[in-house]
């Protein structure tokens, strides 16, 4: 088979949310702010966790397992929901 009938894809489009342009600014910082909440408090718990000596228990080792998974979950899908919604291309390559 000499496979003549192929198709390549390169990118994927995002639809996304359909947001009116007056609302875009608005949805733009909830969301950034729901991020940073986020980053910085998945952030304090794994802090707090490494550094009471009180906490080093399977718990909330987990807890700490579970924070991180959230912590590194969320750098990849928010940051670049952002950039689809400050550029308006809404392709990821």
């Amino acid at each position: 088979m000499t496979g003549i009938n192929q198709t390549v894809v390169s990118e994927f489009l995002l639809l996304g949310l359909p947001i009116e342009s007056e609302c875009q600014s608005l949805f733009y910082a909830l969301f950034l702010a729901m991020y940073l909440t986020t980053i910085l408090g998945n952030l304090l718990i794994i802090v707090l966790i490494c550094l009471d000596s009180h906490l080093h228990t399977p718990m909330y080792f987990f807890l700490s397992n579970l924070s991180f998974s959230d912590l590194c979950f969320s750098s990849v899908t928010i940051p670049k929901l952002l950039q689809n919604m400050q550029s308006q291309v809404p392709s990821i390559p």
